[in-house]
């Protein structure tokens, strides 16, 4: 589908572990299978395999923005948005959140079977989990086939999916009540970011849906460690703990020769305890 290879170009996996489980479509519910939920528009762009770009080219330069490469994904950063990152347990990142005026936008990619199909399964997954969590769902059809929408009590939920080529790109998008329909200006946005989405899966023998590592750049690495030294420091001092002043992640400005300067973030968001890909749709929020 999108950036993906040819199968003859594929170089050879472990038997069997990167091929799709094997899905009941007779249990599947209904309404949320219907065939025309996957059907697939004429889609302008990516999401992007980087391995099918042009040799050579510089993979930072976006149409939406100046894309930042967070190792498994470069993701493009619209105007005057802000990041925020989110850090696993061990200290090591977790997941990038472009934070707008509408809404917060956050892609990441899994690896995923050479076939495929695997959104298709997540989507389903995605689903139930959030009916247990009591949320209205419902599955909407997009440019890239279907797309899982949930109203929760705290926000309006968007989860669109594409699958490359041994590889899984998901985008959640939260937005306030009313915010996030699929003529708003948040979703026009998400989809535009996805659309100028690259993704460099690696060739690492990754099980499918195993999310791919977020790498942060050299530059945000060392801001969120200095203001992590400094909340250690207030800590220790015995002062109460404020957070580190942070300035918005606006669109890279030129640098005195040229040079693009690296965004700021803000302060890295709390861990989350996580299930696997089919748990808790709302544990998965940040991820």
């Amino acid at each position: 589908m999108f950036g993906r290879r040819k199968k003859a170009e594929a170089e050879a996996d472990p038997a069997g572990f990167f091929e799709d489980a094997e899905a009941d479509d007779a249990d599947a519910d209904a309404a949320d299978y219907e065939d025309d939920y996957d059907a697939v528009t004429e889609v302008d762009g990516g999401p992007y395999d980087a391995d099918d770009l042009e040799s050579g080219a510089d993979l930072t330069v976006g149409d939406v923005g100046t894309r930042l490469d967070l190792g498994s994904v470069l993701v493009p950063m619209p105007q005057g948005a802000q990041l925020q990152v989110e850090m696993a347990p061990d200290g090591s990142p977790q997941a990038v959140h472009l934070v707008t005026q509408h809404g917060r936008i956050t892609v990441a990619a899994y690896a995923a079977p050479k076939s495929p199909g695997q959104w298709r399964e997540v989507a389903g997954d995605l689903a139930e989990s959030l009916r247990n969590d009591n949320a209205t769902v419902s599955v909407e059809s997009g440019p890239w086939g279907r797309e899982v929408f949930a109203v929760t009590p705290n926000a309006d939920l968007r989860f669109i999916g594409a699958d490359g080529y041994r590889w899984m790109v998901r985008c959640v998008v939260a937005g306030p009540s009313g915010g996030n329909t699929a003529d708003s200006e948040l979703v026009a946005s998400a989809r535009a970011i996805l659309r100028d989405t690259v993704v460099k899966r690696g060739n690492e023998p990754n099980p499918v849906r195993t999310p791919l590592p977020v790498v942060l750049p050299e530059a945000l690495a060392q801001q969120l460690a200095a203001a992590h030294q400094q909340q250690l420091a207030q800590q220790q001092g015995g002062a109460p703990q404020q957070p580190a002043p942070q300035q918005p992640a606006q669109q890279p400005e030129p640098g005195p020769q040229g040079e693009q300067q690296p965004p700021q973030a803000q302060a890295p968001a709390q861990p989350q305890q996580r299930r696997g890909e089919s748990g808790s749709a709302m544990q998965q929020l940040g991820r």
